[in-house]
């Protein structure tokens, strides 16, 4: 009698879904030096938005990073982005995209994370997500 026995070893970065093969936490607004500074700015303040991006695979990613911000209207008034950047597995970043409010308002920041390798990248406008966009409130 023959008896087979077979393995199967599950690599735990195959079983990432597509929006946790990288993580967005702590968005904030941070000065010119990467000091954490409130939510409530003044007109015309330079602030740095960023957010800490760590890849959860066990390979390099490459990413954009993207910046929306809105005013109380949900009208766009900022939109950013860094491309190029890349972390290696387990890897953590903080881009940071500057923003000035040009006037008193209420904005919602929107940070999102997107592939850009060759298999996430078929076009600008089909770029797959690598986690859920965070949000941020900031008062001027």
């Amino acid at each position: 009698m023959v008896m087979l026995v077979g393995i199967v070893l599950i690599n735990s970065a195959y079983a990432l879904t597509q929006l946790e093969r990288v993580e967005i936490t702590n968005p904030r607004l941070v000065n010119a030096f990467g000091v954490k500074i409130s939510n409530q700015v003044n007109v015309n303040q330079h602030v740095q938005i960023t957010a800490d991006i760590k890849n959860n695979q066990d390979k390099a990613q490459k990413f954009v990073y993207i910046v929306q911000v809105k005013n109380q209207q949900g009208v766009v008034v900022s939109l950013g982005w860094i491309n190029g950047l890349s972390l290696d597995p387990e890897q953590t970043f903080s881009p940071a995209l500057s923003w000035t409010p040009l006037e008193s308002d209420e904005y919602t920041v929107e940070i999102f994370v997107w592939d850009i390798t060759e298999e996430g990248s078929k076009s600008w406008d089909k770029l797959d997500a690598l986690a859920e966009h965070v949000v941020l409130k900031i008062t001027s």
